[in-house]
Formats: C-alpha cells, structure tokens, sequence
C-alpha cells in the first residue's frame, strides 16, 4: 500500500508543468493547459507593473487571474467584461491624467491588493488571496516580490515606463533601447527557483521575447536557474513570418539588435532553451534554429478561440511525455 502511495505522489509531481507568461498572448496558451492540466504553475511577468493613482497595478498578473477565471474582457484582450469606467470619466472631468484605463470593477483588485501591501503583505501573498478567491487551480507566482519595471527608451521622449509607451502613447514612439530597471537586485521568488526545479518541463508561453518573457529572464538567478535545467525548457514562438502574432515584438526585438524572426527569438532564448516551437509556415527556418542547438518543431500556433488553445496545450503536452519517454 506503502509502495502504491509513493507511485502516485512521483506521477503527480512528474506532471507539473511551470509556464513562463505574461502578456495578451501569454494567457491564451495558459487558458489551454489549464482546460487539460491541473497540476501547472506559471511565474508572471511583473515588469509592467505600475503605480498609477496611488495604486499599485499588477497587468500581467491580473490579465492571468482573470482569465482563468473566466471573466477576461476577450475583445480589449485586459480588464473585465462587462466593464465600465465612471470613475475614470470623472476623474478627466475634475482634470487628472486618464491615459491608463482602469475599470470600475477592476479597481476592486487594485484597492484591496494596495491595501495589502500597504500592510506588509507580498505580492506573492496578495496574488495567491486573488487566485483562491476566484478558484483557480493553477498557482501563479510573480517572477519576483521586489519592484521592477521595463522601461522605454525612445529617441523623441527619452525614457519611460513601458505602460506609459504603449498606452499613453499607443507605441508609436520610436525605441531606442530597453532595459529592465532594478532586475539585477531583485532577487527570483523563491517558489519560481523551486518551480523550475521540480516540474516535468518549463514552458515560454508565446508572448513578446523583449516585454513579457524578458523581464522574467532579467532576473539573474532565475536566468541561471532555466540555463541549468536548459534541457526541459521549450519556447513557443510568438512570430510568424516577420510579424508578431500580436504586440509590438517586431518594434522592440529591432531596438535590440534582433533578427525580427523566430530565428531571432531563438537566439535570444538560446542560452536557456532547448527546444522551440514554431509555425508550419516557418518550417524553412529549421535548420537556422537547429545550428543554435535547439530541437525544431512546428505546428499551427495560431490561437484564435478556445480550441485552438486547448489544441496547441495539447502538442506540447504529448510533446513532453514523447521526450521523457525518449530520454
């Protein structure tokens, strides 16, 4: 019975999958593997994350939360449905700034999360209140507790914060650079250290290489980490051709000096993934992506409804347990 008990803890543990995520295109794939998997936990970007108002907002977390929770606002791919904005409107009446959009429900999140903080809380413990409130089963886990933020070089307006470029200036600005504020003081939550450790494989979900998954891996002992356990981490791509399936990708992977391809995201991840996923229509850059001592193998990832999300879970699910079984 003894033996029996310890079989069924192994499985169970060799079934978790971690997720890297953050972003729009990030929750789509994560939305799929939690339809098929319960056992998954998925380390979020926080280097969007924003004082706005005297309140600390957490996007990529948020858009996660909601979204497995079923009440994503599909169309904005951000906030909830059914949304409204009362409160920004008389806020721009009585002449504060209102370039960010907060609805009147989502603040909800960010007045209680505030207030938690303010009370010593982390935002590990803030998000993990969040995740049992609306019964997820998925444990998402911040990247880190200690504030970072991606910040915006741009030739006309110098520097700023990444919300403040794409949303107060709708990303038209020209980049220079970005950088990752902070990140090499901010140490990795430990829970994401242990997450990468223990799970079956690692996956980077398909959002953009340079704003979502890049201040995640800006964390240097998070970095190290995945480099050391380089040989379950898979990346799907989020190009197809020489576009982003959506974001500003392209814009920022240029500001870097980067190939605006999946060859190009490749080689930026290629210190610490093994294996890359990319588009049937892109199959002729195999052999690139193979000189970079990766593992190359393509499908449809296009993610358009929910099947689609839960058909590409499905891949890399049996791409996984195909390689253990190899292995």
């Amino acid at each position: 019975m003894a033996e029996k008990i310890k079989c069924i803890i192994y499985l169970s543990y060799h079934l978790t999958i971690t997720i890297l995520a953050g972003g729009t295109g990030s929750i789509k794939l994560v939305r799929g593997l939690a339809a098929i998997e319960k056992n998954i936990v998925v380390i979020s970007n926080v280097g969007d994350n924003i004082w706005l108002y005297g309140l600390y907002v957490c996007p990529d977390i948020d858009t996660l939360i909601y979204g497995l929770a079923d009440l994503l606002d599909k169309k904005r791919g951000w906030g909830l449905k059914g949304d409204s904005f009362h409160c920004l409107d008389q806020m721009k009446k009585i002449g504060l700034p209102t370039w960010f959009g907060l609805g009147d429900k989502d603040l909800a999140m960010h007045l209680l999360r505030t207030s938690m903080i303010k009370e010593g809380k982390s935002l590990s413990e803030t998000t993990d209140f969040f995740t049992k409130r609306y019964s997820i089963n998925a444990q998402i886990v911040p990247a880190t507790d200690r504030e970072m933020s991606t910040r915006i070089v741009t030739t006309r307006k110098g520097e700023m914060h990444l919300q403040e470029f794409w949303v107060k200036y709708h990303g038209r600005l020209r980049v220079r650079d970005i950088r990752y504020e902070s990140a090499c003081s901010a140490l990795a939550n430990p829970a994401a250290i242990d997450a990468i450790e223990r799970c079956r494989a690692v996956l980077i979900a398909p959002g953009n290489p340079v704003s979502s998954i890049g201040p995640i891996t800006a964390l240097p002992n998070l970095r190290e980490q995945l480099a050391r356990n380089r040989k379950k981490v898979i990346a799907i791509s989020p190009l197809i051709g020489k576009k982003a399936v959506s974001g500003p990708a392209v814009k920022y992977m240029r500001a870097l000096g980067l190939e605006n391809s999946s060859v190009g995201v490749a080689k930026y991840y290629r210190e610490f993934v093994s294996k890359f996923v990319i588009s049937s229509v892109d199959r002729d850059m195999k052999s690139q992506i193979d000189a970079l001592g990766m593992e190359v193998y393509h499908t449809n990832i296009t993610m358009k409804v929910r099947k689609d999300e839960v058909r590409l879970a499905r891949y890399l699910l049996n791409l996984i347990k195909r390689k253990k079984i190899e292995s």
